[in-house]
């Protein structure tokens, strides 16, 4: 219990409180905003958006083609705030070139799906500037990470959140599908209030860490990010093939809270992850901060679960509309997968990033990713968008348990 109260007064010291409230806000902007245009939207069009909202989700972890990573793992490690503000400079400088050629690629995707859906152009270019903006925002909150500031890094969060979402409201209501993909694209941008210029300027400091050691990081990094989203995105994109943009629709209003919950374990990953990539080499440390984590997160998610699971009809209703009860099994099983990813994918892939074995997660996450397609393409066409949920659960599944065996043969090897 002494363990458990340490644990908890270190995640108060680190000022873990205000990244979980700044998590929770996040969260609860995104999902009142998709509420919203659940409820303004015809289903096609959400439908649509769907689509374009999850190809979005696979290239937003590679935005600079892992900068941000980089800038959080060598960033914690760094000495003095000089080197950490060299660091900070290169990374803004190379990752934002980067960041172009990435944009260019997403809107070149933009081209397979023109066939099928019409507008879906006009919805890539915004969101295409979105991902620009959104480079912007990762890279000024893992400065304030890596400097100890979460204080810093929750003001940023949710004042970029807040005034996205009531600007989301505002121009959706006013202009429908176009306002909401304006207040989509710009909402990122608002990060610039914490710009600092001195970032661009040229300077004579220097940093210790050699550059391809940082940017083979970022890109591992960039790699296990794209293909963990991907597995979240893949779902979708799949279905948006196999079936039409009614079924994505539903499935995306079932997944909607279930894959809001890993919050929960974010928060301890977010506010822990300097003070994990310190101690990468302390097995004690590591070993107690899972026997900690799962004391707190096993019962958590045991609650969760049965709430969710004995009121799921109560759940759609309230919060989409009574069109959407008949996916109660559905919910059902994404929840009690997501529950599962909290367990065990969420702790151990985050814990596998903070000691730098990077290679491994992008391993782990390119095979639940090829799990996945395999078995939803034996199951959705039998089964519709639950052989897609159940798919996504077991894919969850197996790849936190090879993260945890991963894990395990990392803390044997320490000393």
């Amino acid at each position: 219990m002494k363990n458990l109260q340490e644990f908890l007064r270190s995640f108060l010291q680190n000022k873990g409180q205000h990244v979980f409230l700044s998590l929770l806000v996040a969260k609860l902007c995104a999902f009142l905003g998709s509420l919203f245009v659940i409820r303004l939207l015809p289903e096609n069009e959400f439908g649509v958006l769907s689509i374009v909202a999850s190809v979005f989700a696979i290239f937003a972890p590679f935005s600079g083609f892992g900068s941000q990573q980089s800038l959080l793992r060598f960033g914690s490690l760094a000495e003095g705030s000089s080197g950490k503000k060299a660091l900070s400079k290169y990374l803004l400088v190379t990752g934002f070139r980067y960041q172009i050629l990435l944009s260019i690629v997403f809107m070149v995707v933009s081209f397979f799906f023109v066939e099928k859906y019409e507008d879906i152009v006009l919805m890539f270019l915004f969101f295409g500037v979105r991902l620009v903006g959104f480079f912007f925002l990762n890279h000024i909150q893992s400065e304030l990470r890596i400097n100890s500031n979460n204080r810093g890094f929750a003001r940023v969060s949710n004042f970029v959140n807040i005034s996205g979402l009531v600007l989301l409201l505002a121009l959706s209501y006013s202009f429908g599908l176009k306002g909401y993909l304006v207040a989509m694209a710009v909402t990122p941008f608002l990060c610039f209030f914490w710009y600092r210029r001195d970032l661009l300027h040229h300077s004579n400091e220097i940093f210790s860490f050699k550059k391809k050691e940082i940017w083979n990081y970022g890109l591992h990094a960039s790699a296990t990010a794209l293909l963990s989203d991907m597995l979240f995105s893949a779902d979708v994109l799949f279905l948006s093939f196999l079936t039409n943009e009614n079924a994505v629709a539903n499935y995306k209003v079932a997944i909607l809270i279930p894959a809001n919950i890993t919050f929960l374990a974010l928060t301890f990953m977010q506010s822990d992850f300097p003070t994990l990539a310190r101690n990468y080499q302390d097995k004690n440390f590591l070993k107690q901060y899972i026997s900690n984590y799962y004391r707190i997160f096993i019962p958590l998610t045991i609650i969760i679960f049965a709430v969710g699971f004995f009121c799921t009809e109560e759940i759609l209703h309230l919060f989409f509309s009574a069109k959407y009860t008949d996916n109660s099994l559905i919910f059902a099983l994404l929840l009690a997968g997501f529950c599962l990813n909290m367990l065990l994918r969420n702790l151990y892939g985050n814990l596998l990033s903070a000691v730098g074995k990077m290679k491994i997660n992008t391993a782990v996450s390119a095979f639940s990713l090829l799990s996945l397609l395999v078995i939803s393409w034996f199951l959705v066409p039998e089964a519709g968008i639950k052989g897609m949920a159940l798919s996504l659960t077991l894919s969850m599944l197996i790849s936190g348990l090879l993260l945890l065996f991963a894990f395990r043969h990392y803390l044997k090897s320490l000393k």
